[in-house]
C-alpha cells in the first residue's frame, strides 16, 4: 500500500469501530452461536458488515471465484456433545450444496477424525464425494496425527507437500499457503510450525508482488487468543512477519470450534465454527474440549465458512453460516474434555 494513502487507510480503521474488533490488535470474543461477520477486504482496507442471505447471493453473483472452509469435522467421535458426527458433516455439505454458486473448492483445517483411523477418513472422504465443489484443500488437526505421527493423513491428502504437509497454490491472482502447526503437538500445548517449515515459508514468498492477496490456513489459530488452552501458535510471529508487505493478507484457522476474528494491520484473522461440537469460549470452562448444547440448538452453533473473491476489487468477503436455516448468516472481510 503506498504511503500516501495510509493516513486514509488510518482513518477508515478508525471509523470501523462497531463491529467488535479492536483495532489495535487486541481480540474482542466473538463466540456467537452461529453468527459472525463479513470481512470485505479491498486495497488492504478491511470492512466489516452484518449478513443476510440476500447479501450472500449477492456476493456470489459478483464474485470471480468462491470456495468454503470448513473445519474440526472429528468423524469416529460419538459421545453427547454430538453422537451423530458423520450427519452433521452431511448437513454442511448439503448447505455447500445449496449455495447459489457452486464454490470452485473447499479448504477443510483440519481434525477430519477424532483418532486418525483409517475407517474414519474413509467416511470422511466418502461423505465429501457427494460436496459439489469436486477440489478439497486439507491441512492436518493434531487428532490427524495421533496413532502414527501423520502418516495415515499424508498418504491420503499430502501427496506432493512438503515436510509434515505444507504447500501453495494460486487461484486467479491469490496465493494460497496451507502450514501446519499441529506436528509433535503435547496435549493443551501451543501450536508451532518450526524452523523448516517457517524458512520454506519464506522461500515461497519471495518474488511475489505486495499487491498478491495471500491466504494463510493452518488448523490452529496463528494468532493467541487463549494460551491457557494451547489456542496460539508459539512461532506465528516470524510467519506473520513474511506476510507484512503484502497488501491483503487473510489467515483461516479452526481448533478452536467457534468464530473469533480481528484485524492487525493488513492482516485479517478469522477462525471458523466446527461441523461437529462447539468448545466453551476462553476461560469460561476449566479446560477446552467438546460442549454440549440441547439437541435442537446444535446445528445453529456449527457451521461452515464461504468466502467469495473480487479479482477487480481485490476483495475477499468471509461468511460464516450455521448449519441450521436461521434467517441468517454471518460474514466478515470476515469423561475430562477432549482437546480439538
Amino acid at each position: 500500500m503506498p504511503d500516501k494513502n495510509q493516513d486514509l487507510i488510518d482513518q477508515k480503521l478508525q471509523d470501523l469501530n462497531n463491529d467488535g474488533v479492536d483495532r489495535r490488535g487486541f481480540l474482542k470474543c466473538m463466540a456467537w452461536a452461529g453468527t459472525g461477520l463479513v470481512w470485505t477486504m479491498s486495497g488492504g482496507i478491511p470492512a466489516s458488515r452484518a449478513f443476510a442471505k440476500s447479501a450472500n447471493r449477492s456476493a456470489a453473483k459478483s464474485a470471480d471465484f468462491t470456495f468454503v472452509q470448513i473445519s474440526d469435522s472429528h468423524i469416529g467421535f460419538s459421545k453427547p456433545a454430538n453422537p451423530d458426527v458423520t450427519a452433521t458433516l452431511q448437513t454442511a455439505i448439503n448447505k455447500i450444496n445449496a449455495m447459489p454458486q457452486k464454490p470452485d473448492f473447499i479448504i477443510h483445517t483440519g481434525d477430519l477424525s477424532q483418532l486418525s483411523k483409517p475407517s474414519e477418513f474413509d467416511t470422511l472422504d466418502q461423505v465429501l464425494k457427494g460436496a459439489s465443489a469436486k477440489q478439497t484443500y486439507f491441512v492436518p488437526g493434531e487428532h490427524d496425527m495421533l496413532s502414527d505421527n501423520g502418516e495415515q493423513f499424508l498418504q491420503r491428502y499430502g501427496k506432493g507437500t512438503k515436510g509434515s504437509g505444507w504447500y501453495s497454490f494460486d487461484q486467479k491472482g491469490v496465493h494460497f499457503v496451507g502450514l501446519v502447526n499441529v506436528a509433535n503437538l503435547k496435549a493443551g500445548g501451543m501450536g508451532s510450525l518450526g524452523h523448516e517449515q517457517l524458512e520454506w515459508l519464506e522461500d515461497d514468498l519471495k518474488g511475489r508482488s505486495a499487491s498478491t492477496p495471500i491466504v494463510l490456513f493452518a488448523h490452529i489459530p496463528l494468532w493467541t487468543i487463549y494460551a491457557d488452552w494451547g489456542w496460539g501458535t508459539d512461532d506465528s510471529e516470524q510467519a506473520l512477519a513474511y506476510v507484512k508487505r503484502f497488501g491483503s493478507v487473510t489467515v483461516l484457522n479452526g481448533h478452536i470450534h467457534q468464530i473469533m476474528q480481528k484485524i492487525e494491520g493488513k492482516v485479517s484473522f478469522h477462525t471458523a465454527m466446527s461441523t461437529a461440537f462447539p468448545q466453551p469460549a476462553p476461560g469460561t470452562a476449566p479446560s477446552a474440549g467438546p460442549m454440549k448444547v440441547p439437541a435442537d440448538k446444535l446445528q445453529q452453533v456449527l457451521g461452515i465458512t464461504d468466502v467469495n473473491y473480487v479479482v477487480s476489487g481485490r476483495s475477499l468477503a468471509i461468511i460464516d453460516s450455521p448449519l441450521a436455516n436461521s434467517g441468517a448468516a454471518t460474514s466478515s472481510n470476515g469423561d475430562g474434555p477432549e482437546h480439538s
